[in-house]
């Protein structure tokens, strides 16, 4: 099986120990801070992925480290990942749970690119009016990018919406550009 279906599955399982506790938000949160903390801590990170270290003594320190942070249960759901070698999977896994949240709730992530920095109301409209479109609950991520003039850029998924000025001026130009003569008209 490929990296990205093992961390799917992996999940799928915190998933449903997490609904089942009710708790979706918060174990997204503690597995998200475990994936920071291994993206960062390049220490943290080789004693995971260390053979030399094995999976009983990674698990005891793992135990130590997260019995007063962290719902038990979730503890055993990590050192279950260690046991079974799939540890470094921790950041994908991680991003493939906030994925399941985000459909189980109906929500998207849209990346909203527009040209000069945009005040709270106005992002509060873009998401707004996003959503209507989209039939879910968008939460926009975005970014400045002058060259594209004005207007507004939108990716969701696979899907991207340009509305921006530099769009249009480039339709423009080559509605312009089919419709001239190759030739000088004569009379």
């Amino acid at each position: 099986m490929r990296e990205p279906t093992i961390a799917r599955n992996y999940a799928e399982a915190l998933f449903e120990l997490a609904r089942k506790g009710g708790e979706l938000d918060g174990w997204g949160a503690m597995i998200s801070d475990v994936a920071d903390a291994m993206t960062r801590d390049d220490r943290l990170r080789r004693f995971l992925e260390s053979p030399r270290v094995s999976a009983e003594e990674k698990n005891e320190v793992l135990g130590k480290a997260l019995q007063d942070r962290m719902p038990r249960l979730l503890v055993r759901y990590l050192q279950a990942l260690v046991r079974h070698r799939r540890q470094m999977l921790i950041p994908q896994i991680a991003a493939e749970y906030r994925a399941l949240v985000d459909e189980a709730e109906g929500r998207v992530h849209a990346q909203v690119t527009v040209a000069t920095d945009a005040a709270a109301a106005d992002r509060d409209a873009i998401a707004r009016d996003l959503s209507r479109v989209l039939g879910k609950r968008v939460v926009p991520h975005v970014t400045v990018n002058p060259a594209i003039l004005g207007g507004v850029v939108v990716r969701v998924g696979d899907v991207v919406m340009d509305g921006s000025v530099r769009r249009r001026l480039s339709v423009l130009r080559s509605r312009l550009e089919r419709g001239r003569p190759t030739a000088p008209a004569t009379r």
